[in-house]
């Protein structure tokens, strides 16, 4: 299972779309989610690829090289991208429905973070200042993202966050997690054979 750097050649895929938002009039406009998506389809999967601004970009970028990178050599760069690519474009789905318009890769980045709760729940990473297990630090996160939530529902926004894209990313990527997490384990628990006569013998000289 080859290591591929997908996670940073996606980082790289983003700044180089980043680059088309500044200096390309009605770039942004084209990719971005909102209500046009149900005729123009592609905007769920081009929204997780565009940015709104520096910040936004520089610290998705931080999360999925770190987070991205460590899931691919956990299960491989193919299903990898399955799992970011997937869980981006579901949390579009759904969050479109609540958001006049929306944009960036935290849902599929919280899809990456869903995944490795549940493959490697006790895998140690620094968050709020302290190490501690990542399913933890995910527990947190998600409390953060359903007070959000509850808030934009309320009609009451904290701020601008897509809490309920980072909710539904986070969520398909457990499922992935449990999936493959099984895929795994079968793989390292080969059948038992036992060959009968070999059996008999030691019987016979140990019982």
């Amino acid at each position: 299972m080859r290591f591929r750097y997908f996670a940073l050649k996606l980082c790289l895929f983003m700044i180089l779309v980043f680059i088309g938002q500044t200096f390309i009039e009605g770039f942004t406009d084209y990719l971005l989610l909102d209500e046009r998506a149900y005729l123009e389809i592609w905007r769920f999967l081009t929204a997780v690829f565009i940015h709104g601004g520096l910040g936004h970009l520089l610290f998705n970028l931080f999360a999925l090289a770190l987070f991205g990178s460590i899931l691919e050599v956990f299960v491989g760069w193919r299903r990898f991208l399955l799992i970011f690519l997937v869980t981006g474009i579901l949390a579009n789905l759904i969050s479109v429905n609540f958001y006049d318009s929306s944009l960036g890769a935290s849902g599929a980045i919280f899809g990456v973070i869903g995944a490795l709760i549940i493959i490697r729940p006790l895998m140690m990473v620094w968050a709020f200042g302290v190490p501690m297990p990542i399913f933890i630090a995910g527990i947190i996160w998600i409390a953060g993202d359903l007070i959000g939530a509850y808030a934009y529902l309320s009609s009451a926004p904290l701020n601008n966050t897509g809490n309920i894209a980072h909710l539904m990313g986070v969520l398909f990527g457990i499922i992935f997690g449990f999936l493959f997490k099984t895929k795994n384990n079968a793989k390292r628990s080969p059948n038992l054979r036992i060959d009968e006569p070999s059996f008999r013998q030691w019987e016979d000289r140990n019982l």
